[in-house]
């Protein structure tokens, strides 16, 4: 037997049909050891579990409740109600409000060395750093794997990252992955698995490792991991779970599809500079430059051990900015306040939020007009931050320490800390568990809570208008902004009309709708990079509501290509990319889907433009009948 890589090892040992592993890009069918959600993502996906008809789910799964936590008014509390008890009925664990956010809470809790994961949030692939294979997807694709335990996917690339050296004493593992996106960049690592080796990994804690594989999503990666070694094994002890350990790692002399090498000891603080997550430059380039905000935690940097180093830098001294931290969960609080760091960030002037994503999405925590904020989180989209005028930039615990006592961007000094290491708390008792759950009441829905739309099949001819064109790097953000609009996420209609594309063009839905009433079909035209950012199907499922039926680009985001497929919109790129300069706004246009396999041209003013699939061709029939629930509908057998 040939030598395997790590990935190639976990790909193959669940593979349903078992076989040798296909040539990238090929489909592999693979089994799923755990599937969860997220609230802002959940309803939605629990809704299509429902039209499935699914009555109990096959693999673990869990429903975190992380992103919309404020309670100013009916929808986000009856959000969590429905969630809380649509998983009792089908058999899903919840996770309350303030337990924790997910992608942190279900790796201290869950994730296991060797496992496959699904989740419908773009960074479940944080999971890697236990030695996991997890992958975002768009909810629908995380209700089929609740449903079979299954997931089909794209045969990726493994690209080995060889780690030598140690992190200078003031570096994280958040410098090592920014070093990432500025060797591969925001879109460089679409159809690939990234796996750590090398004997710089045993330096890293496996909570900086999670650190590193939760960004990956930021280059674009199927997902990231590493190998599970004594580090791991260690942090699995402290939480009560030695026996979930097992030691994996590729085998001697396994191959890959390529390599970079990084050496940790030359690596110094790094800052992402708004407004992309890969414009990735020098702090001590930006030394000086005032600030008036800094965020610390969400799940990219929030472990015991980010938020005791954050902590013992402010020790004796007032932070001179506005400083939010928000907790990765309530273990990590916990723990937090056993060793004292709670009572030290509050003396150091800290504002203690609560253990959810928050300020990460726009839930609270807004800079001032005009601001600039520093976070340690993963992303820095414009407006994503709540304040359209601000800017986001990305930057370590250590860092943020050293900004938020200075008032302005500074190099943190390279020296030992020494943090209060306490036993972790270990808070179980805060999930509902399927088999103790109250199932008197059945499922609760609230007013906001609009039954899943069923939308028309594809017809022959697909023709309308161009209803927008689109630059480079749009986002999921800037399709379906989240932030204030959040609690709409259960009300199609409503989030439609109310947030699509409202960043980019406040005339997009009401336009999109008075053209689909007249009976036009809407098409949407971009350039590089679209869809990246988060895996929230909305922004798939919203358009498709306002009549939008193809999206044609120079190139796609991966999850957002089998977001549009599950909603019936035909994903499609340019043959020849400077096609894209030869249409504008406002133009009538048409294609012919007749035959989505065979040859296909955009039709603009009596001129032809050849067109590449951006999907593969075993959803053509999902696009036919309008959607991936039809085509379930339809063939599903139980």
């Amino acid at each position: 037997m040939s030598a395997l890589s790590l990935t190639h090892k976990i790909l193959k040992d669940h593979l349903v049909e078992p076989a040798a592993l296909p040539a990238p890009g090929e489909l592999i069918k693979i089994k799923i050891d755990e599937a969860f959600t997220q609230d802002a993502t959940g309803t939605m996906c629990m809704l299509q579990l429902e039209a499935m008809g699914v009555s109990k789910v096959k693999p673990l799964s869990v429903n975190f409740v992380d992103h919309s936590m404020l309670q100013s008014g009916f929808r986000n509390p009856d959000d969590h109600q429905y969630l809380r008890t649509v998983a009792a009925k089908l058999g899903i664990i919840f996770s309350p409000p303030g337990t924790g956010i997910c992608h942190f809470t279900n790796m201290e809790n869950f994730v296991k060395p060797g496992m496959t994961g699904v989740g419908a949030d773009s960074h479940t692939v944080n999971a890697g750093g236990c030695s996991a294979i997890f992958m975002g997807a768009g909810g629908y694709d995380v209700a089929l794997a609740m449903a079979t335990g299954m997931y089909t996917m794209p045969m990726p690339k493994v690209t080995r990252v060889n780690l030598t050296g140690k992190l200078p004493k003031n570096c994280m593992g958040m410098d090592v992955i920014l070093k990432m996106l500025e060797i591969v960049s925001v879109k460089g690592g679409k159809g690939i698995i990234f796996e750590y080796a090398g004997p710089g990994v045993k330096t890293l804690s496996l909570t900086e490792r999670a650190t590193i594989t939760n960004m990956g999503a930021e280059m674009g990666a199927t997902t990231s991991i590493f190998p599970s070694d004594e580090n791991t094994k260690a942090f699995l002890e402290s939480r009560g779970r030695g026996g979930d350990y097992k030691a994996m790692s590729a085998d001697e002399g396994a191959s890959y599809d390529a390599e970079i090498n990084i050496n940790l000891s030359e690596i110094e603080p790094l800052i992402a500079i708004y407004p992309s997550p890969g414009n990735v430059e020098k702090v001590k380039d930006h030394a000086g430059t005032k600030i008036h905000q800094v965020c610390i935690g969400s799940c990219t940097n929030s472990s015991f051990e980010n938020i005791a180093t954050f902590a013992e830098t402010l020790k004796g001294k007032r932070v001179k900015v506005d400083t939010l931290l928000y907790p990765g969960s309530r273990s990590v609080a916990m723990q937090l306040a056993d060793a004292g760091y709670i009572k030290m960030m509050f003396a150091s002037g800290v504002r203690i939020m609560e253990n959810g994503c928050g300020a990460c999405i726009g839930q609270g925590g807004s800079p001032p007009s005009e601001g600039i904020t520093l976070r340690t989180f993963n992303r820095n989209f414009p407006k994503r931050s709540g304040t359209d005028d601000a800017k986001c930039h990305l930057i370590s615990p250590l860092v943020a320490a050293a900004s938020a006592l200075t008032g302005e961007i500074t190099v943190p000094e390279a020296k030992d800390i020494a943090i209060n290491v306490v036993p972790p708390v270990i808070d179980t008792d805060s999930f509902i568990m399927p088999d103790k759950a109250d199932k008197s009441e059945g499922i609760v829905r609230g007013p906001n809570i609009m039954a899943l739309p069923e939308f028309s099949p594809l017809p022959d001819v697909v023709k309308g208008e161009v209803l927008l064109k689109l630059g480079d790097n749009i986002s999921t953000d800037d399709i379906q902004p989240a932030g204030v609009y959040l609690p709409l996420r259960s009300n199609v209609k409503e989030y439609a009309m109310q947030a699509t594309y409202r960043l980019v063009d406040g005339t997009f839905a009401e336009r999109a709708v008075a053209h689909r009433d007249a009976g036009g079909e809407g098409f949407i035209i971009g350039a590089e990079n679209y869809g990246q950012g988060s895996s929230r199907e909305h922004a798939a499922l919203c358009p498709r509501w306002l009549g939008i039926r193809a999206v044609i680009v120079k190139s796609f985001a991966r999850i957002h290509v089998a977001n549009l497929v599950n909603f019936g919109i035909v994903p499609m790129t340019f043959k020849n990319p400077a096609d894209y300069d030869k249409i504008k706004q406002g133009d009538t246009v048409s294609f012919d889907a007749k035959d989505l396999a065979g040859d296909l041209f955009l039709e603009v003013n009596g001129q032809k433009f050849p067109l590449e699939r951006a999907f593969d061709l075993d959803v053509i029939p999902t696009l036919k009948l309008g959607g991936a629930l039809a085509q379930f509908k339809a063939t599903f057998k139980g």
